[in-house]
């Protein structure tokens, strides 16, 4: 575990460092991040899942804060980019600026996102469930100069004072301008490539014992790959106000997100030699690290809406989060030692996930000879070569478009717990009581279409038809089907779906001397309702039918394959459950400096949406599951772990085991899975202060295997797919009046890219630096480094071995990018 303290602010800007290509700069965090931490004893207090703020010397928790400068001596182009600084946090940040898939502890990513680590902004679930298909948590989050400082749990108490999260809880806090007057307006330019943006923030006192803060971006660009348009566009506001009174506070605060980011899916890499000992390198004309399939040709896709009816969906809006919130929260004394604290947010929240997911990767010539019989060929459909033939040895990507609508996952939560001390002469007893509820919808449809594209890098792929030797055309300006006939036609879906989560809490901590004993326990009971529509349910299959989407009173053969949801053939969902989770632990103070702890818990993470992809799971003629044991997935942690912290040294250490019980479901492979996951580990963090200078570094140590496999046995025993050995950061800042720099290194060692165990993928590190200077109060000019060194490294691979044509669908971090940022503070 580790808490890593802010820098203490010694003058107007002798605080600044460099402002992030996301916006986050030193002063940011630094000016409300005293409410939390006091820079001049060194104690650092937890707020994150826990019963009440404690020291964390004094905490039987594995715990770790990132402060501004930290966070800017990372230079993160993403949230997902921050959470891999975290020790024990496995950060594939390689999805754009969401869609990451982010684990914890050698806890399983069998599917997509953060299945068992939730994602919270000021203590409260972004989303009930963060792996929801196509709708992970982090895509609607955005870090900016909101953000005061970064809190995460991992393991111990996550699992009780929040529901969904047995693996830990990643919570982002936001500025109050409680200990602010004033604010900063900064603009950041993409010196290397296309990237225009905007950020500000303004905090300060409206009166006695009254503030507030607000602040939000906008930018503007193609992204950190070559697309052929502008991808990240859209900004952010957010702002609260808080009135503090005798015994507490209250404060109410909105959100409003409306953003568009390029999800970034698997893109052609060549491999050569053995699975063992892969080589990766570029294919022609493509670049793993600067390109994407995304094309300036291929912006639009007409297809059936969930209503089946046609309509033409755009595909540069990506990522689409559209977020409205607002919230309050607040604390009152109710009597002597006594306080009630209430949380509570409505999220009104939509969107879509638009992105081209290469089904295979193959030759024009035997691609054409597949889909078009012998004797066809491949005509470009538009670009600048349009109507010519493709060379026959050119790569093709045969593309399903991932045109998922987020019709609503809207999502309102409460937090209500009440906090006392007792004295028991040779020390203090504080006991908590709560309840928590929320309500998550999850209303979405899966518009899925097939089509041909060119592999070529720059943003300038072209759309490809196919052509059979009569001279008949097969596709339809570069769409082969309407509906996904490159997945077997499968995933034409619609559901609206209800969640109800409901779980009483309570803890009890003994405090004496030296030595803190706490034990916490939380029961969670649901509700599921809804309907689903087609695909594998129970309700429907899917259609295909034959629809003329240019009125021309001719079927094409593409037309020939619409895929149709069954709207008339409803499956019913309609199941509870429920689970019991518990956490104890102890903690002992040798001395001022020294501190040791010990934890064992045992967590649940309810399954929502993946569970209904199997009609195995679901009677969807009644809505009652089959198996009650598959509607609760559950976490086993032991931990154990020492403290040090003096003068500028502070050092921490955990040794963790976990037992995980999983069922998933993976929408790119359409497999389902059922799992025993085994992982024992140790995390390390250190950190040293002297002067100007800050180091820290981390590791963590994991030791993974898969323990039981009940679909597929010959996996058993072999480590997860994509889990490394060893994780690890570096980062080290220097700073003087007139100017700053720093640098930090992430990096992994090797792993398997799935749980076969064939194929390695490589392991690698990632260097990032900054410099800033200051050459006038107030005013700072800064350039920012991410992967400086162009560094090619891979976070996941769709093929488990090596195909015979050795063409691998795989995703890799961006390649360098570099930043110039020019900030003000008044």
């Amino acid at each position: 575990m580790s808490i890593l303290k802010a820098l203490r602010v010694r003058s107007a800007y002798a605080a600044l460092a460099v402002a992030t290509a996301t916006a986050i700069t030193p002063t940011a965090f630094a000016q409300d991040a005293s409410s939390a931490d006091d820079a001049d004893s060194g104690d650092v207090i937890v707020v994150t899942a826990v019963a009440r703020g404690a020291n964390v010397l004094d905490s039987s928790i594995s715990v770790s804060s990132l402060s501004a400068e930290q966070i800017a001596t990372t230079a993160p182009r993403s949230a997902a980019e921050i959470f891999r600084n975290i020790p024990g946090i496995r950060s594939e940040a390689s999805g754009g600026e969401g869609n990451a898939n982010i684990a914890v502890r050698g806890l399983p990513i069998a599917s997509g996102g953060a299945k068992f680590l939730q994602l919270q902004e000021d203590g409260l679930p972004i989303l009930e469930f963060g792996d929801i298909t196509f709708g992970n948590s982090d895509i609607f989050l955005r870090a900016d100069l909101n953000i005061a400082r970064v809190e995460a749990i991992r393991g111990g108490s996550a699992s009780t004072f929040a529901s969904n999260s047995p693996g830990g809880v990643i919570n982002m806090i936001s500025k109050t301008g409680k200990d602010q007057n004033g604010g900063t307006i900064q603009a950041t330019l993409g010196l290397d490539y296309d990237e225009k943006r905007f950020d500000f923030d303004y905090g300060g006192s409206l009166g006695q014992d009254l503030y507030f803060h607000m602040g939000g971006f906008v930018r503007q660009g193609e992204g950190p790959r070559d697309i052929g348009y502008e991808g990240n566009r859209g900004g952010q506001i957010k702002a609260n106000i808080t009135k503090e009174f005798t015994g507490g506070y209250i404060r109410v605060y909105a959100k409003y997100l409306d953003d568009r980011a390029v999800g970034y899916l698997p893109n052609p890499v060549r491999v050569t030699g053995t699975n063992g000992n892969p080589n990766y390198s570029n294919v022609p004309g493509f670049d793993i690290s600067s390109d994407s399939l995304h094309s300036r040709f291929f912006q639009s896709a007409l297809t059936l809406d969930g209503n089946n009816q046609p309509r033409r969906y755009d595909i540069t809006n990506g990522q689409r989060p559209l977020v409205k919130a607002f919230g309050f929260e607040g604390e009152f004394e109710i009597a002597d030692g006594w306080k009630v604290t209430n949380r509570f947010r409505f999220s009104d929240v939509s969107g879509g996930f638009t992105s081209p997911f290469p089904g295979s990767f193959d030759t024009a010539a035997n691609t054409a000879a597949a889909l078009g019989g012998a004797g066809a060929r491949l005509v470009f459909a538009n670009g600048t070569q349009a109507g010519q033939n493709v060379p026959g040895g050119s790569l093709v990507a045969s593309v399903v478009l991932f045109n998922t609508r987020l019709n609503s996952l809207d999502n309102i939560t409460n937090d209500l717990r009440v906090t006392g001390d007792f004295d028991l002469g040779g020390g203090t007893a504080t006991l908590t009581a709560g309840f928590y509820k929320s309500r998550q919808d999850i209303n979405t449809d899966w518009l899925w279409t097939s089509h041909l594209l060119e592999v070529r890098g720059g943003g300038d792929a072209a759309l490809i038809d196919v052509v059979n030797a009569a001279g008949t055309r097969l596709s339809d300006r570069g769409t082969v089907a309407y509906g996904a006939s490159f997945f077997g036609g499968c995933c034409r879906r619609s559901y609206d779906l209800q969640y109800d989560t409901n779980a009483p809490f309570a803890s009890l901590s003994l405090e004496f001397d030296r030595l803190t004993l706490d034990g916490s326990i939380r029961y969670d009971f649901g509700d599921a309702s809804g309907r689903t529509f087609g695909a594998d349910l129970g309700g429907g299959r899917v259609g295909t039918t034959a629809f003329d989407f240019n009125r021309n009173g001719v079927i094409s053969a593409a037309e020939a394959q619409t895929s149709t949801i069954p709207l008339g053939a409803p499956a019913l969902v309609d199941y509870s459950y429920d689970y019991f989770s518990y956490s104890f632990g102890a903690n002992y103070r040798f001395s001022d400096d020294l501190a040791a702890f010990a934890r064992y818990s045992k967590g649940g993470r309810a399954n929502a949406d993946r569970l209904l992809f199997n009609n195995d799971n679901v009677n969807f003629v009644t809505g009652d599951i089959r198996n009650e044991g598959i509607a609760v997935d559950f976490v086993k942690q032991a931990e154990a772990g020492i403290k040090y912290r003096a003068g500028g040294l502070a050092v921490y250490a955990t040794a963790f085991y976990a037992e995980t019980e999983e069922t998933n479901f993976e929408a790119t492979t359409r497999q389902t899975f059922d799992r025993v996951f085994k992982a024992k580990g140790l995390e390390v963090e250190a950190s040293y202060r002297t002067g100007g200078f800050t180091m820290s570094a981390s590791g963590t140590y994991t030791d993974a295997e898969i323990n039981r496999d009940r679909i597929n046995p010959a996996n058993e025993g072999n480590t997860p797919r994509r889990q490394a050995d060893f994780i690890y950061q570096l980062s080290g800042q220097y700073e003087q009046d007139m100017f700053s720099l720093g640098a930090n290194l992430v990096g992994t060692t090797d792993s398997f890219a799935q749980d076969n165990n064939l194929l390695v993928l490589p392991g690698f590190t990632q260097v990032n630096a900054f410099v800033a200077v200051r050459p006038i109060e107030r005013v700072q000019l800064s350039i920012n480094a991410n992967n400086l060194f162009d560094t090619r490294g891979f976070t996941e691979a769709e093929e488990g071995a090596i195909p015979a044509n050795g063409f691998v669908r795989a995703r890799s971090i961006n390649g360098r990018t570099i930043s110039a940022t020019l900030r003000y503070d008044f």
